[in-house]
């Protein structure tokens, strides 16, 4: 049950423990952003957050309410803590994140709402397609011309770069396909 503090150019980013987002969603001093995807949100999220969309992610869209705490949360931590970057260049002097995102919540045994219906998360839709192109890619390579493992080893990069860029441009183009918007 700790608060930290992490600087980054000045400004300070303070990360919680769910047990503390827990205490202060019962207070009701707190404003929610989930920074995930629509998707992401749509399948699973902690009642009463907002989404504010990492991918085109805007200061101006933030609800603000005198007297309330940000916290923003995403699947890790990861990108909320990218989103307070970008919230800290917009000259806001104090953003919450919590710490290991939606998946310290969950492991914590605090409720999420649920929609059985949502589309698959980006994570899934991308193992679908980077898979379905590799084994595309082999078999063709096998069958027509060892040329198209290219597009094996293409994809494999791609993959790598992703994991340890922490980015993953077929991610955020899934992200923008229509049955991933709201």
């Amino acid at each position: 049950m700790t608060i930290t503090n992490k600087e980054k150019n000045g400004n300070r980013l303070q990360n919680i423990h769910p047990v503390i987002l827990k205490k202060w969603l019962e207070m009701g001093n707190i404003i929610l952003v989930d920074v995930r995807e629509a998707a992401e949100y749509a399948g699973e999220r902690i009642q009463g957050a907002t989404r504010v969309s990492l991918s085109n992610f805007d200061p101006r869209k933030i609800p603000l309410d005198e007297g309330k705490k940000l916290v923003l949360y995403c699947q890790t931590g990861k990108r909320s803590a990218q989103a307070a970057q970008k919230l800290f260049a917009a000259s806001f002097n104090e953003v919450t994140g919590l710490e290991g995102g939606l998946n310290a919540w969950k492991e914590a045994g605090y409720p999420i709402e649920t929609n059985k219906n949502a589309p698959m998360s980006i994570m899934r839709q991308v193992q679908i397609v980077a898979g379905s192109l590799v084994v595309t890619g082999t078999l063709l390579g096998a069958f027509v011309s060892p040329w198209f493992l290219i597009l094996s080893g293409f994809i494999g990069s791609g993959l790598v770069f992703a994991g340890i860029s922490n980015t993953c441009a077929l991610g955020l183009l899934l992200a923008k396909i229509p049955w991933n918007q709201n």
